[in-house]
């Protein structure tokens, strides 16, 4: 029997190990609302939930349903970090900003571990394990090496650490790394039991959200702004995209779709590992990347080893990308090799220009949260009370998300033939070592 067989209509592992899922109505009828919030992944939510705290009537409008999109699809990495390293961001912004930036990260994580307490979201299995970067190549350790010296001198973090190639044998069962970065914050969940059970905790306390309610029009009026909808029209003062890589839905949020470069992120798992060679592997049970620049990432979901990886643009699921992460993850893990594959699936990631996330005004009153590049299981979660104060006329500092303007993809309609050329010169970059 093969170990890796076709899979049509399969679920994801999210969805197959998702403990309950609440139901919420569509929108049907007209109705007025304070601050109206489309897109029900974890911006919108955390969205939600700040808005209420503030006094103010927010509703949440789901296209399909919660945790269809990214806050579903994702590998359930809980992260602080950005795609430019803070010694980078320090360069070119100045240390202060770097600063605010680290901090806003350590807020991020520390904010998926109240959501879940606050909600108890005991089958979210948060576990504040840490994460690690596996050194591929001497040039990407050296490069880790500057990395922990610059966030202790520079930001006083002493949280991460650089392993021998020795350690990195022990930490994740494989040989093929010359040394890694281990960094204590973050950690790994169940994302799909995350997000719903946000929703369920907000829905407790009286907060209207909608699914297979998509927006299809936005339109002004008089004072406030109307929101069309299939089945019935939501009047707010304010609205607020938190669309992400799936702002193409509709053309209402079509203001932000053209600042977004969607890459897919697809993933495997194996069959459970018990009583299995495999069964040892990354035994201390983190989040573990390459060093690659066309990234490969991996962790266990209970006794299930995930395996992971970003493509380029694409509308639908590639069969040759599934028998690559395969490939990918037999070369590093042999003793997987007679394993089966049994869940396969993928989701978009929100890539931005500058590759930042981005919180800001269209005008006086359409909010967005979007870009997350990556990162958004913690980054997203947190990000909803910024939104709210927002909304609510502060001015939040959050460095690099909030004074750098969204920028729109140059020559948008080629984008994807331009991020197949630029992910096939990684890939050339990754196979020459360099």
């Amino acid at each position: 029997m093969s170990a890796y067989p076709p899979l049509p209509d399969i679920l994801s592992l999210w969805q197959e190990t998702t403990a309950s899922r609440p139901v919420f109505d569509r929108l049907s009828g007209d109705c007025q609302y304070d601050v109206a919030i489309i897109g029900g992944g974890y911006t919108g939510l955390s969205t939600a939930r700040y808005l209420a705290r503030r006094g103010l009537n927010p509703v949440v409008l789901e296209a399909s349903r919660i945790g269809w999109g990214a806050s579903g699809r994702n590998g359930g990495v809980v992260s602080g970090k950005f795609r430019l390293s803070f010694a980078d961001i320090a360069a070119r912004h100045g240390i202060d900003t770097a600063r605010r930036m680290h901090d806003l990260g350590i807020e991020a994580i520390d904010h998926v571990g109240e959501l879940v307490e606050d909600y108890s979201i005991q089958a979210a299995d948060y576990r504040p394990s840490g994460s690690l970067r596996c050194a591929h190549n001497g040039v990407s350790l050296d490069c880790l090496k500057k990395e922990v010296a610059w966030l202790r001198g520079s930001l006083g973090d002493h949280a991460c650490s650089i392993l021998s190639p020795e350690e990195m044998a022990v930490e994740t069962g494989s040989r093929d790394f010359v040394g890694g970065m281990l960094n204590t914050h973050g950690g790994v969940i169940h994302p799909l039991n995350f997000v719903l059970g946000m929703a369920s905790g907000l829905r407790a306390a009286g907060i209207a959200i909608h699914e297979n309610t998509p927006v299809v029009a936005l339109r002004r009026d008089g004072s406030g702004i109307l929101l069309e909808t299939p089945h019935g029209v939501v009047s707010a003062r304010q609205v607020v995209i938190a669309t992400n890589s799936y702002s193409d839905l509709t053309p209402a949020t079509a203001a932000v779709r053209t600042s977004i470069i969607p890459f897919r992120s697809a993933m495997i798992a194996t069959e459970p590992l018990a009583g299995t060679a495999g069964a040892a592997l990354l035994s201390k049970g983190r989040s573990y990347t390459e060093t690659r620049r066309m990234m490969r990432w991996f962790r266990k979901a209970g006794d299930r080893l995930m395996y992971g990886g970003r493509g380029a643009f694409g509308k639908t699921d590639s069969e040759s990308a599934f028998a690559a992460l395969h490939k990918a993850m037999v070369r590093q893990f042999p003793e997987l090799a007679s394993v089966a594959i049994t869940h396969r699936w993928s989701g978009l990631v929100a890539m931005t220009m500058d590759s930042i996330p981005h919180l800001g005004r269209l005008d006086d009153r359409v909010v967005y949260a979007v870009g997350y590049n990556g990162t958004g299981v913690a980054m997203a979660s947190n990000m909803g009370r910024h939104v709210a104060a927002l909304i609510a006329g502060e001015k939040p500092d959050l460095g690099l998300l909030t004074t750098e303007a969204l920028k729109p993809v140059p020559f948008y309609p080629i984008r994807e033939p331009a991020v197949r050329l630029v992910a096939g010169w990684y890939q050339f970059l990754d196979a020459i070592g360099r």
